[in-house]
């Protein structure tokens, strides 16, 4: 395996991992929004 590929997998996978955090940080962060314009707890 060459050095270039090991690289680029061993460094793909904090990536993936801030994408996730990214989207359910995003869909979090609505869904406490809306929440908070109606009225309503999060729980």
């Amino acid at each position: 395996m060459s050095t270039t590929v090991l690289t680029i997998y061993v460094l793909m996978w904090p990536v993936l991992v801030a994408a996730v955090l990214f989207v359910i940080s995003r869909a979090f962060f609505g869904e406490w929004r809306s929440a908070r314009r109606r009225g309503e707890d999060l729980v």
